[in-house]
């Protein structure tokens, strides 16, 4: 639990950073979690930038297989969230996984195969393919360290356009839940 009282104190450092900068009188950032919830694609841009930070410094730690799979199936129920994935979305989402700090641990090839299984699975039989994509989700929840890792990872994956969709935000209150974690420590 080290890492993540260090990840939590590196966040709350970012973040209250970032408050004081672009805060003025008596505005607080949000570093407590509360109070952004209503806020407009600031502080998601924010948050995905203090996830990005976060994985970025567990880098060395996330090497294993199942935060590998776990994390491309989080990827392609977020893109697959409305229902759909059209080729653009799809070369756009792998683009992002492609360029992430962390997934370049593992071999493009293998990301984008099973980033590609899932979305393939999630287009044929949306149910079905949520349901397959979940049991890899939630394959690391014995582990907190990937476990927050990859629902870290959905997050910035649906937020990097400073925005979630309804249908993102619903998957990744869902995979929290399936995860034990809580929607409230990733600010949903």
């Amino acid at each position: 639990m080290a890492v993540w009282d260090r990840l939590k104190d590196q966040a709350r450092t970012l973040q209250q950073s970032q408050g004081a900068r672009g805060a003025s009188g008596g505005q607080t950032s949000a570093a407590g979690g509360h109070g952004s919830h209503g806020s407009g694609g600031g502080s998601r841009a924010q948050l995905v930038s203090t996830l990005k930070s976060q994985l970025a410094s567990l880098k060395t730690e996330l090497k294993s297989g199942a935060y590998r799979d776990a994390s491309m199936a989080m990827c392609a129920l977020v893109a697959a969230a409305d229902g759909h994935v059209d080729p653009a979305e799809r070369q756009h989402v792998e683009s992002m996984i492609l360029g992430n700090e962390v997934l370049q641990n593992f071999p493009p090839e293998q990301l984008r195969q099973r980033f590609g299984k899932h979305v393939d699975q999630l287009t044929f039989n949306f149910q079905q393919g949520k349901a397959e994509a979940m049991q890899e989700i939630v394959k690391t929840a014995k582990k907190p360290t990937e476990a927050r890792a990859v629902l870290q990872t959905g997050i910035v994956i649906a937020g990097a356009d400073g925005n979630f969709s309804q249908p993102e935000h619903a998957i990744l209150l869902e995979a929290c839940t399936a995860l034990g974690l809580s929607p409230a420590e990733f600010q949903l």
